[in-house]
């Protein structure tokens, strides 16, 4: 009964406070160099109709404020989920802002890093791995042996940067990433000690929800790259072979990413899809089918079309 009242105050405090930032946010967007708020935050899906990348931070502050606020969590994790939460936002954020599509996908950044071409991607990527350490270390390991904890400190560090990677991969339709976090999410909230940690994120997104299937905001990676890092901590938390199995899965899920369209995928799988379509508006017009791997992710109807600062999944 315990664990469910703060489970009910995590997810409740996310919920609240990330409506009220996503409100104030809105209301007045922030600007930067210069520029107006609507143009840093502004989009224009292949609909024609507008979308800010605002809910990505509203789901940022309303986690952060809930985790430090939600009973029941040890201070170790508190801070490392402050680190991997907002470590995570900011590089993504980055990427949101100042990234372009020339580059995409891991093969992609490191091509052109091996072109002496430093993408914001790559500073992505680089950058989650460390904060990914860094939490990962700070949230500590239970095993007795210092080797014992530097392979925990690893293979934590690699769950969380795998995690805000893939679940960033997810965002590519209203509402998918958002989904998935609510479905893998929720088992961990049950199941772990970090359960206030994933509650929070949890409730936020999904005060979001309707925002993000109606196609009004995106997570964007600030958003989605936090939500995964967020999930991945609370993994962090099960035994070494189960975190070994979420290791494995996320890092196949992540490769298969160059490889294959998922959009595709939940497309061809009846249930899936059923799923993925649940709370969305019918699609647009008819588009040329996306290539393998996330290279879709401009012609989606929710994300931009092309306009050079979409997004990028890595």
């Amino acid at each position: 009964m315990a664990r469910t009242a703060r489970l009910l105050a995590g997810a409740g405090l996310g919920a609240a406070a990330a409506r009220a930032a996503y409100v104030a946010l809105t209301r007045r967007p922030p600007g930067l160099n210069g520029l107006p708020g609507e143009e840093v935050w502004g989009r224009t899906n292949h609909r024609g109709e507008p979308v800010t990348l605002l809910e990505g931070p509203a789901v940022v502050a309303g986690a952060a404020a809930a985790g430090l606020l939600a009973p029941g969590v040890e201070g170790r994790m508190r801070a490392a989920a402050l680190l991997a939460g907002t470590g995570s936002a900011l590089l993504g954020g980055y990427d949101d802002i100042a990234g372009s599509s020339s580059s995409r996908g891991f093969k992609g950044h490191l091509a052109a890093l091996a072109r002496g071409e430093v993408t914001s991607g790559a500073v992505k990527i680089l950058g989650i791995g460390a904060t990914g350490l860094a939490a990962a270390a700070i949230a500590g390991s239970l095993a007795p042996s210092r080797t014992g904890r530097a392979f925990d400190a690893l293979l934590n560090g690699a769950i969380i940067a795998g995690a805000a990677n893939l679940m960033n991969l997810f965002d590519l339709r209203p509402g998918r990433a958002v989904k998935v976090g609510l479905i893998t999410g929720a088992p961990l909230a049950l199941t772990t000690s970090g359960s206030a940690v994933v509650a929070a994120p949890l409730g936020a997104a999904a005060a979001l929800l309707p925002e993000d299937l109606g196609e009004r905001a995106m997570l964007g990676d600030t958003g989605a790259n936090a939500l995964g890092a967020l999930l991945g901590l609370s993994a962090t938390r099960l035994g070494r072979g189960p975190r070994l199995a979420v290791l494995a899965g996320l890092a196949g899920l992540n490769a298969a990413s160059e490889f294959v369209s998922f959009t595709k995928v939940i497309a061809g799988n009846p249930v899936l899809n059923r799923i993925d379509m649940l709370g969305r508006r019918p699609a647009a017009a008819a588009h040329v089918p996306a290539p393998a791997g996330e290279a879709e992710k401009p012609d989606d109807a929710f994300r931009p079309a092309g306009d050079g600062v979409a997004p990028d999944p890595a």
